[in-house]
């Protein structure tokens, strides 16, 4: 048997390609939408796809195994379970097999026999692995969103993404209820979840590949708790506000997603038309880092680096009904960003250009790019002394309630686009996150809608800790409160 895990970072995501060698056939569950990665892989195994699956209708990423199936030519199984929430658009079509408690997936001797685990979503399939060349016992299981390394999968999403108002409470009783029957099973099971650390699937993700069912009973705090009452307080609190692009992803992955035939780069601009873009008031994007975008941009555009979190706040800050042009340093770079904007359903990427022409360009047309204005707490506090200005806290709401700046307008970042109306044009605004790495794209927003008065604090929130100044605690109050 060949097992091998696939790991996306900037999703924090996990897929699977299970092989059996003498029969030359190979499954890959929950596959991204970067199919290619699958079918280059299983052709180096000298494998050939003939099963796609996923344990669920993910929230988070664009899902490939309907793309896959098709290009592989292999079967689509997916869950047949959940009622009308879990049903999949494209069910009927002829190589889909509804997947059912107990339903097996077979390549050659490797057997995935699914086990309804609903709770995170109410299709939840997990797979259990077995060999069947040495043994009926399954090895360990692929549990998706169900259980993963130190924590259990969210049952709020149904609610708090796409809108299904009351649910949360009863996918909470319905995963209590999944994780004491799973418990009841040998605990050298293997388990491999679809997610690790940085994931917005669950609260405490661990960042190891795989673990024990013994090892999470004993230190993963969701399983130890024994009593229904307190699991679902405990595993309903302190979760984080989802991403606002997740309930987007559930309407393209119950659909199934438009096919992706490659990633390439989009037509380069000359520097000229790139402008005419930026003016035009189209959606731009600078892939730079936010230290180098300080240095120099164009009003308008939007600087969201192209690390770990960019996915994160693509998908919460663009737009997916307009088209997105990007600019980098280079071509390789662009075509980076267009792979990462599909892996969430961000297509229409029409065109790019080289960062430092278009600056040039700016440069000769009008006056140098505009920087971004850093300051320290303390002379931020001072400009805004007396309510000449406004100290804007672009973090999320569980880290403002932990601590903040009294008098402080609290607006997360993903909310900043739709609540610029509460935040004065003619006065200074200061704006801070945690560490000086959300702020900036706060500020590129605001200079885009035209403030003007904004200064950035790169230090964030952990300098003003420093200053030994009063902190608050609690949610939000007055104007920003929402």
């Amino acid at each position: 048997m060949i097992l091998k895990r696939l790991y996306e970072e900037k999703l924090a995501h996990a897929s699977f390609l299970i092989g059996c060698p003498a029969a030359g056939e190979a499954i890959v569950i929950d596959p991204n939408r970067d199919i290619d990665v699958y079918l280059r892989l299983a052709a180096a195994e000298g494998l050939r796809i003939t099963a796609v699956t996923e344990t669920h209708i993910h929230a988070d990423f664009v899902s490939g195994s309907h793309d896959l199936a098709q290009r592989a030519g292999a079967r689509l199984y997916v869950s047949g379970e959940g009622g009308e929430d879990g049903q999949y658009a494209f069910a009927n079509e002829p190589n889909v097999t509804l997947l059912h408690d107990g339903s097996e997936i077979k390549a050659g001797a490797v057997c995935l026999r699914a086990v309804h685990t609903p709770g995170h979503t109410p299709e939840h399939l997990t797979f259990l692995l077995i060999d069947a060349a040495i043994t009926d016992h399954p090895l360990g299981a692929f549990t998706g969103d169900f259980i993963f390394v130190g924590d259990v999968g969210r049952p709020d999403l149904l609610e708090r993404a796409v809108g299904k108002v009351g649910t949360s409470e009863p996918s909470a009783r319905a995963l209590f209820d999944s994780l004491r029957k799973f418990l009841r099973r040998p605990g050298h099971l293997m388990l491999w979840p679809s997610h690790g650390a940085g994931s917005a699937c669950g609260k405490h993700l661990g960042g190891v590949p795989v673990t024990t069912l013994a090892y999470e009973s004993i230190v993963n705090a969701a399983l130890r708790l024994e009593d229904e009452e307190a699991f679902v307080a405990d595993v309903l609190a302190g979760q984080s506000e989802p991403p606002r692009y997740f309930a987007q992803m559930k309407r393209i992955n119950k659909k199934g997603a438009p096919r992706v035939e490659a990633y390439r780069s989009p037509p380069r601009l000359d520097p000229e038309s790139a402008l005419n873009v930026v003016e035009s008031g189209a959606v731009v994007v600078d892939l730079r880092r936010s230290s180098e975008f300080a240095k120099g941009f164009v009003p308008g555009v939007i600087t969201l680096p192209g690390g770990l979190a960019f996915l994160r706040w693509a998908g919460t800050l663009l737009p997916y009904d307009r088209p997105i042009y990007l600019l980098g340093g280079y071509e390789s770079e662009v075509a980076a960003g267009v792979r990462d904007l599909a892996l969430i359903g961000i297509d229409d990427v029409r065109g790019w250009a080289v960062t430092s022409t278009v600056l040039m360009g700016w440069a000769h047309r009008h006056l140098d790019p505009e920087k971004i204005v850093d300051v320290s707490f303390a002379e931020a506090l001072r400009r805004i002394e007396g309510g000449a200005g406004v100290l804007l806290d672009v973090r999320e709401t569980d880290e403002y309630r932990a601590g903040h700046v009294p008098g402080a307008v609290h607006i997360p970042l993903g909310h900043l686009t739709n609540r610029m109306g509460e935040l004065p044009v003619d006065r200074p605004i200061a704006a801070h996150c945690a560490s000086g790495s959300r702020s900036p794209t706060a500020i590129s927003l605001l200079r885009r809608a035209g403030f003007t008065h904004l200064a950035n604090i790169a230090g964030g929130y952990a300098e003003y800790g420093t200053t030994g100044l009063p902190v608050e605690t609690g949610d939000p109050k007055g104007v920003a409160a929402h």
